[in-house]
């Protein structure tokens, strides 16, 4: 049987696709590591973007709707299951909530050529970051020719003492420009990476679609997201890039069985959690009225 060439031609462009998206990924090395949060060259009044994910819902980690303030088919089904009244339901839907990660654009110092990558954090990071960009003394850290560099700090596991390490960051106190370069310029200014190239928006119907494979008997196992870095408290859930951990689902005891059709497909939820810690979505969502039945939850959400 000869080769599909045109299906190697297909493989092959979606691996050199995926090499350039990585690429447009930062986290932090061991040790200190000096940056510069730049403009947003999509967004120039605010460099720092929030995007909802949903991280356990099966093995892909898409962007949940919310992050566009648009109705999402799995933050429904939470919302229903966290009505029920039922508390194994409760868990299910905390679970189901999709949680938050922000993305500034950066510059790497002594890797400037290398163009603007975007480096993601969770909420602690967040807060630390926003105190210093509205903090009157720092003035706008991000100006190209008044702002400030950032000391990230990462500290390794081993040595923090905790499963994910920690960091900490801090401004340098100087003024500086971002760069006396008109080439990393150019790059700063125009070659910026639009974040949901890296990141693409999925339809209403494709997210109902993933819930419905997962909530299948024998569907797919959820991959613990490992999205870059992030330390929040050492009491919560926190997401690293490239240790990526299965988990499966767990099993309810004495579970009960839930008929559920989403898009005509018909599956039994069975699974039981524990909650996590996650940032409620900050874009408009949808508050369901408390309903006995998670099958009438899905009838009124998906017919």
């Amino acid at each position: 049987m000869a080769i599909d060439v045109e299906a190697m031609r297909k493989k092959l462009k979606a691996l050199q696709s995926n090499t350039n998206v990585n690429k447009n990924k930062w986290k932090p090395a061991p040790g200190e590591n000096i940056i510069r949060i730049v403009p947003y060259q999509f967004r120039k009044d605010d460099p720092f973007i929030e995007l909802y994910f949903h991280y356990n819902c099966g093995k892909k980690k898409p962007l949940a709707l919310t992050t566009f303030g648009e109705l999402d088919p799995i933050e429904e089904f939470a919302l229903s299951l966290q009505n029920t009244g039922d508390k194994d339901d409760w868990m299910l839907g905390k679970k189901l909530e999709p949680s938050l990660r922000v993305f500034v654009p950066i510059i790497v110092r002594g890797k400037e050529k290398e163009g603007v990558k975007f480096w993601g954090f969770g909420k602690d990071q967040y807060q630390e970051l926003l105190k210093i960009t509205t903090d009157p003394d720092y003035g706008d850290i991000t100006d190209l020719n008044a702002g400030r560099d950032i000391v990230v700090e990462f500290t390794e596991p081993a040595v923090a003492k905790n499963k994910y390490g920690k960091i900490s960051v801090r401004v340098k106190p100087n003024v500086t420009k971002a760069t006396n370069d008109p080439a990393v310029l150019d790059l700063i200014l125009t070659k910026q990476t639009d974040i949901y190239n890296i990141y693409p928006k999925s339809t209403y119907d494709e997210l109902a679609d993933m819930l419905a494979k997962w909530l299948e008997p024998g569907g797919e196992t959820t991959a613990t997201n490992t999205e870059e870095q992030t330390t929040t408290d050492e009491t919560e859930e926190t997401v690293v890039e490239e240790q990526v951990v299965e988990e499966t689902k767990p099993v309810v005891e004495q579970p009960k069985p839930k008929q559920v059709v989403v898009n005509k497909s018909i599956a039994t939820a069975t699974a039981k959690t524990t909650p996590s810690t996650t940032v409620k979505p900050t874009a408009a969502t949808i508050k369901p009225t408390a309903t006995k039945d998670v099958n009438q939850a899905f009838d009124e959400i998906f017919n």
